[in-house]
């Protein structure tokens, strides 16, 4: 599974701006005030030798009160998920009671530190390390989070003995699946019935465990192996707040899988997180399925109206395809694993350049994009770029200028085309070099008796 690297330290260090950077996104609120982030703030590591998943986290205060409070207990778990803490502190205001109070939890902790001191922009290295070093974390990384200098030489420290193929070995050919969802919408009774045995303990308490499991099955002569984020956990540990249903392990599934299967609750309306796990599902770009489960519940007058808020607020996924089914009585689920098959081979299909080409030149005939400055933006050739999501390259001139409406009715074009169903598709634009560029900027000794002869003429 992904790594898990929680970002900690005293309030108004830069976790959350160092958070920003190693994610490629702005999904965290900066500004220079403390106790910003509250909750902790997840987000996949596009800086790093590795995939690996980010946590953000608000700060540990010594003696916390009110929000503090509250602040602390979301660091407290951030910690407990993670395989790796990154120890961020100020290297302008040097070392402070409040580093040595947090540095001495992390070593509680029993997790292995690594130690970034952030602000190091035009500060000698060496000086600003050396208090830091009382720390007993070794060799800190100096870093600038606001200017980007440092981040990967941290990541690679932080990640060493990872590497890319460090996952256990599996069945290549196999469909992973990751069954991800609020508690209690019945993610476990779905695995359960997908594996035709009580293989995970499912129970009606919410929030049920904080690891995934995989579990390898085999259904109509396919492969596939579930990566179930659902209720595992007895009774008897549900209280143990460490142990509720972990955003982390969500995160790891989702990067794991080839397809994501978002279980909601008919029963109820699409939540915040719905939406935000449902949005980290796209931006890894995995094939997406929709199961509305304990549909039989459901008096028939309701479905219509429940039918359409689910089309409103999934609006942002419109190739997901929507099920409904009742986990506890199988209604649905055999469909429901057609799509599944469907979208893994829509996700992994290759797609012949000329094919691609082709189809981008009916798409232009059909819709042109607009002119940019009384120019016509050309787009000339397509490839494949990569698959799981599908990626498909277009070159041409002026790309920077496509408007994104354009490509999502490329994007829609390519899904039709080529049955692409249920995924993402990415497209990336790529300007061509202009030939005569250096010909145009190499001024010419004879370029005003060239004009003339224009001019009159001759050549």
């Amino acid at each position: 599974m992904l790594p898990v690297v929680a970002l900690v330290g005293r309030p108004n260090v830069g976790k959350s701006t160092l958070f920003n950077v190693l994610t490629a996104s702005r999904d965290a609120i900066v500004a220079d005030a403390p106790g910003l982030t509250r909750d902790r703030q997840y987000g996949f590591a596009q800086v790093g030798p590795v995939p690996a998943v980010v946590i953000d986290t608000g700060g540990l205060i010594e003696h916390p009160a009110g929000i503090e409070a509250q602040m602390r207990e979301q660091t407290e778990r951030a910690m407990a998920e993670a395989d790796r803490i990154v120890l961020v502190a100020d290297a302008r205001a040097g070392l402070t009671p409040q580093d040595q109070f947090v540095a001495r939890e992390l070593r509680r902790s029993g997790k292995p530190v690594t130690l970034a001191l952030n602000k190091s922009e035009g500060l000698d290295a060496d000086v600003v390390a050396a208090e830091f070093h009382a720390l007993g974390f070794g060799n800190p990384y100096p870093i600038s989070a606001s200017h980007s200098q440092g981040c990967d030489a941290l990541m690679e420290g932080v990640l060493a003995g990872y590497t890319p193929d460090a996952a256990p070995a599996q069945d290549t050919s196999a469909i992973r699946i990751a069954v991800i969802g609020r508690p209690n919408v019945g993610k476990s009774t779905l695995v359960n019935r997908l594996l035709g045995q009580e293989r995970v303990i499912a129970s009606e308490e919410p929030g049920t465990t904080r690891d995934s499991i995989l579990v390898p099955f085999e259904r109509d002569g396919r492969a596939f192996v579930l990566i179930d984020t659902a209720g595992v956990r007895r009774r008897a540990r549900v209280e143990d707040a460490v142990e509720r249903a972990s955003v982390a392990k969500t995160l790891q599934a989702i990067g794991e899988a080839h397809v994501v299967v978002l279980v909601l609750d008919a029963h109820d309306t699409v939540a915040e997180q719905d939406a935000s796990v449902l949005g980290l599902a796209l931006e890894r770009g995995r094939a997406l399925v929709i199961a509305v489960n304990k549909w039989d519940g459901i008096a028939p007058e309701q479905r219509a109206e429940i039918e359409r808020q689910l089309a409103l607020k999934l609006d942002f996924v419109p190739f997901a395809p929507l099920h409904y089914i009742s986990a506890r009585h199988g209604t649905g689920v055999g469909e429901l694993v057609g799509s599944v098959v469907r979208a893994y081979e829509g996700a992994m299909r290759t797609l012949p350049t000329r094919e691609l080409t082709r189809t981008l030149e009916q798409a232009l005939s059909a819709h042109q994009p607009p002119l940019v400055h009384g120019r016509r933006i050309k787009l000339r050739y397509a490839h494949q770029g990569g698959r799981n999501p599908p990626r498909i390259v277009i070159h041409g001139n002026q790309t920077a200028a496509v408007p994104e409406a354009y490509t999502r009715y490329l994007s829609n074009v390519f899904r039709k085309a080529y049955d692409l169903f249920a995924t993402p598709v990415l497209i990336e634009y790529r300007t061509d070099a202009n030939p005569y560029a250096a010909r145009r900027a190499r001024p010419s000794r004879h370029g005003s008796r060239r004009v003339r002869s224009k001019a009159s003429g001759r050549r």
